[in-house]
Parts: C-alpha cells; structure tokens; sequence
C-alpha cells in the first residue's frame, strides 16, 4: 500500500499489518511462498489468510479451550460472518482482520459468493464429521477450501476481468490447488481430526486403520489436482506465478513424504517437510521470481523488490 495519508489509509495499513502476523503465526510454508509475491498482492493474501485462519481457529480448538460449548462457538461464527458481511458493505470494521479482509475484498471482487460457502463449511466442522460419501466430501471442500483458491485468485488478478475461457482455467486450477491442499491436510491430520475433534473426512478411509491401498487412493486423486493446478500457472499474472508455485511444490513434496509413510503410523505421526527442505523449495521458486520481477520492472520503469527472508 502508499503511505497513509488519512486516518483510514493508517487503520488499513495497522490492519493489514495485522493480518500479516496471523500467517507469520501459523504457516510456515504459506509465510515462505507469500514472500514471492510483490507487496500489494502480499498484503491482499494475507488479509484473505487471516480471516480463513481466524474461522478455522474458532472452530478447531481454541474457542473450546477458553470455555465456549459448541453453541457458543457456533454464535461465534456467526457474528464474524455478519461482520465480515457488514465490513464488505460498508468499508470499515473495529476487527483489525475483517477490516483488512473487507478492504481487500472491496477492492478485488471477493463477495458473498466466496464467503458464504465457506462460513457455511465452517459451520459443518461445529458437529461431528463422518463423511460418507464422494459428495459430501465434495461439498465440504469446496467451501473449506475451493473457494479460498478463488479469493486467491481475485487478489492476484486485483479484480480484472480475464477472458472468459481463461477465467475458467485459472478457476479451474484454483479449485484443483485449495482442495489438493486441504486433502493433504486432512492426510497429515488423521489423528488429530478423529481423536481431538471428532472428524473423519475421507470416505472409505478409517482415520484409526487406513490402509496403504486407501491412503494410495487419496494420494493418487491429490496428485491429479496437483498436475492440473501445476498446469494452469502460466495463466496467471506473471508477478503471482513464483509464490503459487512455490506452495504447489510444498504441498506436493509434503505429498510425497505421505505415501512413502506406512499407513498405519499416519495416524501417530504427523508428518511434515522439513525446515531446510522448505525453504530450498521456495528459494528455486524465487529465482524465477527474481527474473519476472525484473522483467516487469523493466516494463514498467521501477525497481524490482528482492526477495528477503526465505530461511526464517
């Protein structure tokens, strides 16, 4: 953002500095990819970020462990959907992270049809989850995660409009990255979600006894969602294809990491990529960030901003 020269441009700016703490918090290896991205756009990720995690925490742990029943939490959730609606609408909110949501949203095109899915998926995570089925699953994830992709999307984009057969493959690609993401969350997760909070998400595979064949299963859909994501960067605006590459390729080697684990210590052992390996990762992802940078830079007379921090 330019340096504030309003009241509100300084709360905006408070805010989205805000938000920035949230992913520094809770993500490594989103911290790392967002790095990639050029400022503006960072700060419109991180304010998308720092709302889904907000959400995400109100229903996964933290508002039980301060002594809220799932009544409780549920009005928890509710109120943040009314006040990221009211933000939207009105442009201010005394929440530091709806109002750095909310500014980008105004700005980029993000409206009722990406936060309502995913309050409502929010929402299903209050109750205990059994999916059975193929549906159900899909359902949840799209709004658990899909939609997120397309927020992404609008940020990168900063509300232009693509083609409209280019709009459906970058759509296309954001869905397929959001629920491959989550899927190898779900994979990582499997102890914690049926032990600590009642979840089994994946149809077919029990959470206490997967099975390699099942956990393949999972694996090899994934992975496909994966490619098409993979396939699909190109199409987005040159300055957002480093960072989105560089958390593609941390999900994926998070992937890989998973099936060469025997199934049945899945649910024992949280498996993660190392620190070391992340950031190598990102870094290779970051030459090439250096290089488009550069190039718009030229383009546009300006110099480039380098890339800092990948090994914090």
């Amino acid at each position: 953002m330019t340096e504030p020269t309003t009241g509100l441009d300084l709360y905006t700016a408070t805010a989205r500095r805000a938000s920035a703490t949230v992913i520094e918090a809770y993500s490594t290896s989103f911290g790392m990819a967002s790095r990639l991205l050029p400022s503006g756009m960072r700060g419109d990720i991180q304010a998308v970020y720092a709302l889904v995690r907000v959400a995400d925490e109100i229903v996964d742990g933290p508002g039980a462990e301060s002594g809220l029943d799932g009544a409780a939490c549920r009005d928890v959730l509710d109120a943040l959907e009314r006040e990221v609606e009211r933000a939207i609408a009105t442009g201010f909110s005394a929440d530091l992270v709806v109002h750095a949501f909310a500014e980008t949203a105004r700005r980029v095109g993000i409206g009722a049809e990406h936060t309502a899915p995913f309050f409502a998926a929010m929402r299903r995570d209050l109750d205990p989850v059994a999916f059975a089925d193929e549906r159900e699953l899909r359902d949840y994830v799209y709004g658990s995660a899909e939609v997120v992709g397309l927020m992404c999307v609008r940020c990168f984009t900063a509300g232009r409009r693509l083609p409209d057969a280019e709009a459906r493959r970058v759509a296309r690609g954001a869905r397929a990255l959001g629920s491959a993401f989550q899927v190898v969350n779900f994979l990582r997760d499997l102890g914690a979600d049926a032990d600590g909070l009642g979840r089994a998400y994946l149809p077919g595979l029990d959470p206490a006894h997967p099975t390699d064949a099942a956990v393949g299963r999972v694996l090899d859909r994934l992975e496909g969602e994966l490619r098409i994501a993979r396939a699909t960067i190109p199409s987005l605006p040159p300055e957002a294809r480093p960072a989105v590459l560089a958390a593609h390729d941390l999900f994926a080697a998070l992937a890989r990491r998973i099936r060469a684990t025997p199934a049945d210590e899945l649910p024992r052992r949280r498996i993660s990529v190392p620190r070391g390996e992340k950031a190598a990762i990102v870094a290779r992802a970051a030459v090439g960030a250096g290089i488009a940078r550069a190039g718009l830079a030229r383009q546009r007379g300006v110099v480039a901003e380098p890339v800092r921090g990948l090994a914090r």
